[in-house]
C-alpha cells in the first residue's frame, strides 16, 4: 500500500468513509515522524475510527517503551463484548530502534516476527491496531510487511540544511499556521511569519504555542503583526554554534555577540566555539585562495550578484574539477608517505572532506551562500583572523585569561565593517 504523507491523510479518509470499520479495510496504521505532526495525524486517526464509539472506552492506548510484544498482541487479539469497534494504540514503539535504555523495551526479531504475522493475518475484524514512532527504516523486514499489509502515515520532515530542507520545513510551520489561524479566522503577515520562524526555528510545537498566545493577545484584531510578535513572542530558539558562524559570515557582530553569550549560557565550552570559528575561517580561505586563483585566467565573478542557477551551472562544474585534482593530491601524498603493507594489502585511505569546496555535491545551495558572503572578507583579514585565532587557542590552553572577553573581541574585529574585498584585490 502506498506510504501516505501526513498533509494527505484527510483525503485518504474520506476515501475511507462512510464505512471506517468495513472488514476489507486497513487493520493497522503505523504513524512515524516529527512528534508534532504525529499526535496530529495520530488524533484525526482515531476520531475518524472511533467516530461512532466513545473515545474513552473504545481506545486501549499503551506505551510501547515499557509494553512487551506478548502483551501488545494479547491486547489487540482480545475481543471486546460491548464495543463494535475498538483501536489499540502503541505509543513510542521502539519499532526502528537499535536499542533501548534498561528501563525500556526493545524489540527483538522475533518480536519484529510475531508482530508481521499479526499484521498479515491475525488482527480481528472491528479491531484497528495503531503503533506510533520517531523513525522509519525502509531497510527492515518489518517494514515491508507494515507496506504490504498495512497503511504508513509519514511525519518526517528533512533535518537538513540544505535550501529543499529549509523551504520543507518551512511549509510545514505555514501550513500549522494557516489551520490555527483559520479557525479563529486571523491572517499573519509575511514580516510576522518569518519573524516568528526566527525566533523558534522549527519546532512545530513551539511554533504552534506561539501562534495560540498570539491570537489570544490580538484579541479581536484580524491580523497578526510584527509588533504583535516583539511583544509576545520570547526567544525560544536554541542557538547551534553553525548561527554563530553564520553571523561571522554575515559581519553582523551584535548578532555573534548575542549567540555567543546564549552559547555559553547552555553550556558549550570555549574551545569548542573556536574550533568552530577557525573551521569556518579556514573554509573563507580555501574559497577565497580558489577565487584569486580563478580570476587570474578569467574575469573576476561577483558572486554576491551572481543567482544560484548561474552559479550551479558556471561554477560547480569547476568547484567540484578543483574538489577532484585535491583529492587526488591527497591521495599521491598519502601513498607516498603510507609505509609498506608486508600483507600488501592496501588499506583505503578517505580523503577529509573538509578539503573541499564542496563536501556534498549534491547539495549546492550551501556552497552557493558560503561563495556569496566571502564576498565580506579579503584575503588579508582572514589570514589575520586564522592567525588570531591560533593565539586565542595558545592562550586559553596555557593561561588564565577571560575566554569570554577574548571571543568576543576576536568577533568584533573580524566583523568590524571595512572597504569592498573586491575592491581591495581587485
Amino acid at each position: 500500500m502506498p506510504i501516505i504523507k501526513c498533509n494527505c491523510l484527510e483525503d485518504y479518509l474520506g476515501s475511507l468513509a462512510p464505512s471506517p470499520v468495513a472488514s476489507s479495510g486497513p487493520r493497522f496504521f503505523l504513524i512515524c515522524g516529527e512528534a508534532f505532526l504525529v499526535r496530529g495525524a495520530f488524533n484525526r486517526l482515531t476520531n475518524f475510527l472511533l467516530q461512532d464509539v466513545n473515545r474513552e472506552f473504545g481506545l486501549d492506548l499503551i506505551e510501547g517503551s515499557t509494553t512487551s510484544m506478548g502483551d501488545i498482541i494479547e491486547q489487540t487479539t482480545t475481543f471486546s463484548f460491548l464495543l463494535s469497534q475498538k483501536v489499540i494504540a502503541v505509543k513510542n514503539a521502539p519499532l526502528f530502534l537499535p536499542g533501548a535504555a534498561s528501563a525500556e523495551i526493545s524489540y527483538s526479531k522475533t518480536d519484529t516476527a510475531l508482530l508481521s504475522t499479526l499484521i498479515e493475518k491475525g488482527i480481528p475484524q472491528k479491531h484497528t491496531l495503531v503503533m506510533t514512532c520517531s523513525t522509519l527504516d525502509k531497510r527492515k523486514k518489518i517494514f515491508k510487511a507494515i507496506q504490504t499489509h498495512g497503511i504508513i502515515i509519514d511525519c518526517t520532515v528533512s533535518q537538513g540544511v540544505r535550501k529543499a530542507d529549509l523551504d520543507e520545513q518551512r511549509g510545514v510551520l505555514q501550513e500549522i499556521a494557516k489551520n490555527l489561524l483559520a479557525a479563529s479566522k486571523k491572517r499573519m503577515n509575511a514580516a510576522a511569519f518569518n519573524a516568528l520562524l526566527d525566533q523558534t526555528g522549527f519546532n512545530p510545537e513551539l511554533f504552534a504555542k506561539n501562534i495560540e498566545k498570539l491570537m489570544a493577545y490580538t484579541g479581536t484584531n484580524p491580523v497578526i503583526g510584527l509588533n504583535d510578535i516583539r511583544a509576545v513572542v520570547i526567544r525560544d530558539k536554541k542557538d547551534p554554534i553553525f548561527s554563530l558562524t553564520n553571523a561571522l559570515l554575515e559581519k553582523d557582530a551584535a548578532k555573534g555577540l548575542a549567540l555567543l553569550s546564549s552559547l555559553f549560557k547552555e553550556g558549550f565550552h570555549p574551545l569548542q566555539i573556536l574550533k568552530s570559528l577557525e573551521n569556518q575561517v579556514r573554509k573563507l580561505l580555501m574559497i577565497k585562495s580558489f577565487i584569486l586563483s580563478f580570476s587570474t585566467s578569467k574575469a573576476p565573478q561577483n558572486f554576491k550578484r551572481m543567482n544560484f542557477n548561474g552559479f550551479t551551472q558556471n561554477m560547480m562544474p569547476i568547484i567540484l574539477a578543483y574538489d577532484e585534482k585535491t583529492k587526488k593530491v591527497m591521495a599521491e601524498r598519502d601513498d607516498f608517505l603510507s609505509p609498506v603493507n608486508p600483507s600488501g594489502k592496501e588499506k583505503k585511505k578517505v580523503v577529509p572532506t573538509d578539503l573541499f569546496l564542496a563536501p556534498n555535491p549534491k547539495s549546492p545551495y550551501p556552497v552557493f551562500l558560503t561563495f556569496q558572503k566571502s564576498e565580506n572578507f579579503s584575503l588579508d583579514e582572514l589570514k589575520d583572523a586564522i592567525i588570531a585565532l591560533g593565539d586565542l587557542d595558545y592562550q586559553l590552553k596555557s593561561s588564565p585569561i577571560d575566554a569570554i572577553v577574548s571571543i568576543e573581541n576576536f568577533i568584533i574585529t573580524i566583523c568590524r565593517k571595512g572597504g569592498s574585498s573586491r575592491a581591495t584585490e581587485n
